[in-house]
């Protein structure tokens, strides 16, 4: 391993540098989960209102995201669940993807997560039919 900041013979980057881009998506996650913390979206006038939701009346699956991240910051996980159960769960598969990042990173490994067809197929399925249940009325608990 060469000198922090240089490149080996094949032109990766060696040392601290190749930390550089997993700790930079963390400040930026952090500083936005930072203001979000900070600025209760559960205060009108603060955010905007979902388009989707402002012109049809349904639920996107992004609704309740802000608040979910909101409650989330501040320790209560009941109510980040409550606001969108997909969005917690995808803080904590966020964090495991940064982890798992950082550990390749540090090792001088590239991160290289290749889903089958298949698993792009099952999320989008997942998502439409958290969509469609949390717009319908046995589905409310779902709703933000």
């Amino acid at each position: 391993m060469g000198r922090p900041g240089r490149k080996d013979q094949v032109g990766r980057r060696t040392g601290w540098k190749r930390l550089g881009t997993p700790l930079g998506i963390l400040a930026a996650v952090t500083g936005a989960f930072a203001y979000v913390g900070t600025v209760d979206p559960n205060e009108p006038g603060h955010y905007p209102v979902c388009p989707l939701l402002k012109l049809t009346g349904v639920f996107c699956p992004g609704c309740g995201g802000l608040r979910s991240a909101h409650a989330f910051i501040t320790g209560d996980l009941g109510a980040a669940f409550s606001a969108n159960a997909i969005a917690t769960v995808g803080y904590f598969l966020f964090a495991a993807v940064w982890v798992l990042w950082l550990v390749r990173a540090w090792r001088g490994k590239p991160l290289r997560i290749a889903l089958a067809p298949a698993w792009w197929w099952g999320v989008g399925a997942v998502l439409l039919v958290f969509t469609v249940v949390r717009n319908l009325p046995f589905g409310s608990a779902l709703a933000p």
